[in-house]
């Protein structure tokens, strides 16, 4: 693990080649429907893989400049390659939708890459450099924490991914023993803490999944039940600001279960519910 952050010959050529390759990854795993919503599709959104490989170049230049210099270069090829190719396959426009929030990422990378060369050092402001990166990772780690809660096991490689490099930077960063531990530290505490956040405030997905129309009429006087409480509950509201009742979900976990809309005479209208962390589809039987 030392030698993967510290003694690799990271050549121009290196870096490009790399860049295209996790590039085209990464687009097709955002078009592979398999993939969607899934740990493999997750660095297409999030920063936990992005940040490895920062590190991984930082770690390997042999400048501060050159840190800086082959960071910029690896985000500047790498993600319009991403929005690229999915924009040539899919007819999309992602590219102009999505890029200028990664860009300014990017151009972020070139004084990231500087300052974070002196981790190399092998000093405490190593480790106060370095302690940001792991708290921004501990944020990407609690979001797919409560995502894997909430659909598990979908993201649960994420958590997996995040734990093990949250533990591996201090340690292979690091040659000063105090340092490495200290650093360790702070990575368990934002591992355990992470953890507390999410079992104490567990995910709840909340949204409205029916309205009445001239179809579908309901108001308080109805009856609304989930057939598996373990998805979350249902209730009836009204919404003023649109003066509609509307049938409300707070749901819990992921998965396919019915619900009934019952009026006060008894009649029943039956709909089976398919839950995702943040969609949802309904579909009356």
């Amino acid at each position: 693990m030392k030698k993967l952050f510290g003694s690799i010959n990271l050549t121009w050529p290196k870096v490009i080649i790399m860049a295209i390759i996790m590039g085209i990854y990464t687009a097709v795993m955002a078009m592979i429907p398999m993939a969607k919503d899934t740990s493999f599709s997750d660095l297409t959104v999030t920063f936990e893989v992005w940040i490895l490989f920062g590190i991984f170049i930082i770690m390997n230049s042999k400048s501060a400049k050159d840190s800086a210099l082959k960071c910029v270069i690896f985000f500047l090829i790498s993600q319009p390659i991403v929005y690229l190719l999915q924009d040539v396959i899919n007819h999309s426009n992602l590219f102009n939708t999505y890029y200028r929030y990664w860009f300014m990422w990017t151009i972020a990378c070139i004084p990231m890459g500087f300052i974070g060369y002196y981790m190399k050092k092998d000093k405490w402001w190593g480790l106060i450099i370095l302690t940001p990166m792991l708290l921004f990772l501990g944020v990407q780690y609690i979001g797919y924490f409560s995502k894997a809660m909430f659909s598990f096991p979908r993201h649960l490689l994420t958590v997996i991914f995040c734990i093990v490099t949250l533990v591996i930077y201090p340690l292979a960063i690091f040659n000063n023993k105090k340092i490495k531990i200290t650093g360790l530290i702070i990575s368990i505490l934002i591992i355990i803490s992470g953890a507390i956040i999410c079992f104490v405030k567990p995910p709840v997905y909340s949204t409205d999944i029916l309205a009445d129309s001239e179809e579908l009429y309901f108001d308080d006087t109805y009856k609304v039940n989930i057939a598996d409480k373990k998805y979350g509950d249902l209730s009836i509201i009204y919404i003023e600001s649109i003066e509609s009742w509307m049938v409300h979900a707070e749901f819990k976990k992921a998965g396919k279960t019915e619900f009934v809309l019952e009026s006060p005479d008894g009649e029943k209208r039956e709909y089976s519910l398919t839950i995702r962390r943040d969609t949802y589809s309904v579909k009356e039987k």
